[in-house]
C-alpha cells in the first residue's frame, strides 16, 4: 500500500513538473511570436524638426498647478493620455476637473494605459462617460498573444489643450507625483510644456493612439490642428512603440564628442546600447549616469549593478540621487542636444513600451536643462567601485533574479 502511495506521489510530482514546463514553454512561445508579429513590417518614424516655446518643470506641484490652470481655461477640446492614473484624492480632483469641463460642453478625451489605470473603479469610469468624458484604455491585452500583450504598456504622457498647448514628460497622476508619498518624496522628474508648431505632432500621436484604442479616426479633423505660432526652440518628437528607441539613443551617443549625461530611474540597457557607452568611454568621452538611491520597484537596482560595475571600472561616473526619488528621463549630449520624454534607459522602454521623446537643440533651453541636471548631481553621491566589488550571497541571488527578469522590470 505504501508503495502505491509513493508511486502516486511520484506521478503527481512528475505531472506537476511537466505542467510547469509546458506553461513556461507557452510563455516563451507567446512572447517570442507576439514580438515578431508586433515588429513585422514596422518602420522607425520621427516627426520633422519644429520650433516651439518650451517651459521645463521638475516639480510636480509646479507642473500640476499650471496644468490644472490651463485645463480650466480650455475653450474647445482637451486630450489627455497618462500611463498611470491612480484613485487617491489628487487623482479624484483631476478626474473631477475633466468631468466638469465636459459638462460645460468641451470635448474631453482621457486615455489611460490598461495596466496603469486599473485603480480607477468602473463605476467612476461610467460616471465620467455619463457626464460627457470620452474614456478609453490603451494597450488592452488581447489574443492570440495574451502574455506578450500583457507586457506592452502605453507609457506616453501627452496632453493637448485646444490644439495649442501641449505637455509631455515623466509625471503621472497620483499623490507621489506632488510629493505626498511619505517614502518617495520629493519626486524629481522632467516634464515639458510647449506652445508652437510642435503641438500638431503631439496631437497626431494622441489621436493615433486613440484610433488604436477606440477604432475612432479623428486624424483628418482639422479642428484639432489649428494654425499655431512658430516658437524659438528647435526640437523634434520621436515616438517609439517597442522598436526604434535603441537606434535613436545609439545614434545620439555615437555623435558625442565630449560628454554624455544620462538621468534615469532604471538603468538596464540593451547589449548594443551598453557596448556603445563603453566605446564612448574608451574614446575619452565623459560619461555620467544619475539614478535614484531609493528604488520604487523590486530588483531594478540589482539589475543595474552588473552594468555599473563595468562602467565605473572603465571610467564612467555613477551618481545616486539622495533627495527623494529620481524619476527623470533625460540624455544630454555635449551641451548641444538633449533628449527629454517618457522613455527610461531600460529594456522595457526599448523593446515593449509606447514612448514619446523630444530632442531639444536650442542652446538657451539646453543651458537651463544643464543647470537643473547640475542640481541633480549636487543632490547625489558618487557610487564607488568598492561598494560593488564585494557581493554578498543574498545580493548575488538578487542580481541573478534581476538579470532573468530584466526584460520586464
Amino acid at each position: 500500500m505504501n508503495e502505491l502511495k509513493e508511486l502516486a506521489v511520484l506521478k503527481g510530482i512528475i505531472l506537476g513538473v511537466l505542467l510547469v514546463i509546458l506553461f513556461l514553454l507557452w510563455l516563451l512561445l507567446d512572447f517570442t511570436w507576439g514580438r515578431r508579429v508586433h515588429v513585422k513590417g514596422k518602420q522607425n518614424f520621427s516627426h520633422p524638426q519644429r520650433h516651439s516655446n518650451i517651459h521645463i518643470f521638475t516639480s510636480g506641484k509646479d507642473l500640476f498647478e499650471d496644468f490644472f490652470k490651463e485645463i480650466k481655461q480650455a475653450k474647445r477640446h482637451i486630450h489627455v493620455l497618462f500611463y498611470i492614473v491612480k484613485y487617491d484624492q489628487f487623482s479624484k480632483d483631476f478626474l473631477n476637473l475633466l468631468q466638469s469641463k465636459a459638462k460645460n460642453g468641451l470635448e474631453v478625451r482621457l486615455m489611460v494605459d490598461w495596466m496603469g489605470g486599473f485603480r480607477i473603479p468602473y463605476k467612476r469610469i461610467k460616471e465620467l462617460r455619463k457626464n460627457g468624458v470620452y474614456f478609453a484604455y490603451s494597450c488592452k491585452p488581447k489574443l492570440p498573444f495574451i502574455f506578450y500583450s500583457l507586457q506592452k504598456r502605453n507609457h506616453r504622457k501627452i496632453t493637448v489643450i485646444d490644439g495649442r498647448i501641449g505637455y509631455l514628460g515623466g509625471f503621472n497622476i497620483g499623490k507621489e507625483y506632488i510629493d505626498m508619498d511619505p517614502i518617495l518624496h520629493p519626486w524629481r522628474d522632467y516634464h515639458l510644456k510647449l506652445q508652437g508648431e510642435g503641438i500638431q505632432d503631439l496631437q497626431f500621436e494622441f489621436l493615433h493612439d486613440w484610433l488604436a484604442a477606440t477604432k475612432v479616426n479623428l486624424l483628418s479633423n482639422k479642428v484639432y490642428f489649428p494654425l499655431t505660432c512658430i516658437g524659438k526652440s528647435r526640437h523634434q518628437f520621436i515616438p517609439t512603440a517597442g522598436f526604434g528607441l535603441e537606434e535613436t539613443l545609439t545614434t545620439l551617443i555615437k555623435h558625442a564628442k565630449k560628454s554624455i549625461i544620462i538621468g534615469t530611474p532604471y538603468f538596464i540597457p540593451s547589449p548594443a546600447l551598453f557596448e556603445t557607452l563603453r566605446s564612448a568611454i574608451k574614446s575619452n568621452i565623459n560619461v555620467s549616469i544619475i539614478v535614484p538611491k531609493k528604488a520604487d520597484h523590486a530588483f531594478v537596482k540589482e539589475a543595474s549593478f552588473p552594468y555599473f560595475r563595468i562602467l565605473i571600472k572603465e571610467g564612467a561616473k555613477v551618481f545616486q540621487f539622495q533627495r527623494g526619488f529620481y524619476h527623470s528621463k533625460i540624455v544630454l549630449i555635449d551641451d548641444t542636444v538633449c533628449d527629454i520624454g517618457t522613455a527610461n534607459f531600460d529594456r522595457r522602454s526599448l523593446f515593449l513600451n509606447y514612448e514619446m521623446n523630444c530632442l531639444i537643440y536650442e542652446p538657451e533651453c539646453i543651458q537651463e536643462i544643464k543647470a537643473k541636471i547640475q542640481e541633480d548631481i549636487d543632490y547625489s553621491t558618487a557610487l564607488p567601485a568598492a561598494s560593488l566589488a564585494k557581493i554578498k550571497v543574498l545580493e548575488s541571488i538578487k542580481e541573478k533574479i534581476a538579470y532573468t527578469l530584466s526584460a520586464f522590470l
